[in-house]
């Protein structure tokens, strides 16, 4: 049986980019929502994250805590640039014709959601446990409320979106793994048989010939013995 899928490498010129099924993958959905919940993190902080109460120096709304904002922008920034470039290599991914590079890209890309999901989980935290502390007097009229509290939500958001990349990558890193190793198994047992059948050597540098019982002789092989008698024209009478 030879294995055949979208984890092999495929052969030159059949990849095909199809935007409508990309676009409904499961793995690009959540790559697009990446994408989103990123750019609305940083840019909440961004326009509205800041106040100034009777100075000129601007204050984080997240109990004045300005590594907080720095945190969540920096988070943020990080992933939606990382979504982008991990939503090119989607792209590209069906044209990649080599079995390793396929698995350093899906290694990589499992590596870097898994870590984004838990620097989402720590902002997710630390944002939400300075906003809890947060007063009423800190904020005079409400000042950024509503930005902070997308800000936390949609941080939440975000663990989940990259969990589920996380998940996606593991799985298709097992997949190639196991279709590698039935690939490359294939090719050994190959090799194995042309060995075999061109021979194993033995002891005393005698070689044993195996070969094929059903295999017919070559034509034209036999030596064909005359007899100078039958050539001898026979007596006219």
């Amino acid at each position: 049986m030879q294995p055949v899928g979208s984890f092999l490498p495929g052969k030159t010129g059949t990849s095909h980019f199809d935007p409508v099924v990309f676009i409904k993958r499961p793995r690009t959905i959540l790559r697009l929502l990446c994408w989103v919940f990123s750019m609305v993190v940083f840019s909440c902080i961004v326009n509205e994250g800041y106040m100034n109460i009777g100075s000129e120096r601007l204050l984080c709304v997240f109990n004045k805590n300005a590594d907080a904002c720095n945190y969540g922008v920096t988070v943020g920034v990080v992933c939606f640039l990382g979504s982008v470039c991990f939503l090119v290599v989607d792209i590209y991914f069906p044209t990649i014709h080599s079995v390793r590079l396929r698995r350093r890209a899906t290694l990589i890309d499992m590596v870097f959601s898994a870590l984004a999901s838990f620097l989402w989980f720590v902002g997710f935290c630390f944002l939400a446990n300075q906003w809890q502390q947060t007063t009423e007097e800190e904020l005079p009229l409400a000042q950024g409320a509503d930005a902070a509290r997308a800000t936390v939500t949609f941080c939440f958001f975000s663990i989940l979106t990259w969990a589920g990349l996380t998940a996606l990558a593991l799985q298709t890193f097992i997949n190639l793994f196991q279709n590698f190793s039935l690939f490359t198994d294939q090719l050994d047992d190959n090799a194995g048989y042309r060995d075999n059948a061109r021979g194993a050597p033995v002891a005393n540098g005698v070689t044993v010939v195996t070969t094929n019982p059903y295999q017919q002789a070559p034509p034209f092989s036999e030596t064909l013995s005359l007899d100078p008698s039958a050539l001898t024209p026979a007596p006219v009478f």
